[in-house]
């Protein structure tokens, strides 16, 4: 970096061309500044002494005065604060129980997004500055907190009220049910009616009404985000229909339970003529395997119907396993908990 930060700029093969030139003309390469195995070893001898680790960590476990004024109260288990804007207790084991429930076929699920080619995991996670207007603003309002500290997505992903608000929240995330409108927008069914990503989930969640995104290729593509899967599986999102996913968040949605789903070669939405308004039900999940075979009946408002095959992206057992058993929180849990009783 410091040899980079000298020559001012990065197109520079360092091995064979000069860093800069010396006072008197003279080309100087990086082998000129590198300092050599005894320098190092001088300096270090000098300056990196036990008894500077000692006097550091010896003191560590008592902290500094912020660290003792900290009101604390004595338990096992994290006592979650209600009132907390920041963080909460996670839902991820509501309705646990020790033996799973074996996922059975999908009925007359809606179409919540329609949407293109690369879709990356910043257009789905939560990330940067709320919107007042947004529903995570919205949420923080009605609990008190005012818009100068709303602070960022980042700062409140323990919160995961917060962050599901903001999935799939991009202001330019393109859904294909409200083109040429951006951003956390789309249309609920059968009414029609454009709402806010999150007001519209909780609509279907209160009808009962299992969801799936359509979805082009590359879905997922960019960094490893783990609430781009998260938020997905807490919005009732239970499978993605894409041509091709990136690596891993296809393994994070296994991870959260949610099944990722692939068109048959040569078919995506727009061959199919799926304009998102169908209703949808995925038949073939019971008894699941890698790569099962999947038949999907779209049935549109007229009443026709279309069937196709679509591949199951659970390309392993062990992505099997983590499906049957709601992702890989509840099966590890399951796992500790079976280890104890034995």
């Amino acid at each position: 970096m410091v040899a980079f930060a000298l020559a001012g700029r990065v197109d520079i093969d360092l091995t064979q061309e000069a860093v800069g030139m010396d006072p008197n003309g003279e080309p100087v390469y990086l082998k000129d500044l590198w300092p050599s195995d005894q320098e190092i070893d001088a300096l270090v001898a000098a300056h990196v002494k036990k008894e500077f680790f000692e006097a550091a960590y010896g003191r560590i476990f008592e902290g500094d005065h912020f660290w003792k004024s900290l009101n604390v109260v004595a338990s096992t288990t994290f006592p979650w604060d209600k009132a907390s804007t920041y963080i909460k207790n996670p839902p991820y084991f509501d309705d646990f129980s020790l033996t799973p429930k074996a996922p059975g076929d999908i009925h007359n699920a809606r179409a919540f997004l329609l949407l293109g080619d690369s879709v990356t995991t910043d257009h789905i996670s939560p990330a940067g500055a709320i919107a007042e207007a947004y529903p995570a603003g919205q949420y923080l309002t009605e609990h008190g907190v005012s818009k100068a500290d709303f602070n960022s997505y980042g700062s409140r992903r323990g919160n995961h009220e917060v962050m599901m608000r903001g999935t799939f929240g991009n202001i330019r995330i393109k859904n294909k049910l409200v083109d040429p409108k951006q951003g956390s927008f789309t249309l609920k069914f059968p009414e029609k009616k454009e709402m806010y990503n999150f007001d519209a989930a909780m609509a279907y969640k209160a009808e009962k009404t299992p969801l799936i995104v359509l979805a082009g290729k590359e879905y997922g593509t960019g960094s490893s985000r783990d609430w781009a899967a998260k938020g997905t599986f807490l919005l009732g999102i239970k499978a993605v229909i894409a041509e091709s996913y990136e690596r891993i968040h296809r393994n994070n949605l296994v991870g959260m339970g949610v099944l990722p789903l692939v068109f048959s070669p040569g078919e995506n939405a727009e061959t199919l003529g799926l304009d998102g308004s169908e209703t949808f039900t995925l038949s073939g999940i019971e008894n699941m395997t890698p790569r099962k075979l999947l038949s999907v009946t779209a049935t549109r408002t007229d009443g026709t119907t279309l069937q196709f095959t679509v591949i199951s992206r659970l390309d392993t057992d062990v992505d099997v396993t983590y499906f049957e058993h709601g992702g890989i929180l509840p099966c590890v849990m399951r796992g500790m908990m079976t280890d104890q009783e034995k």
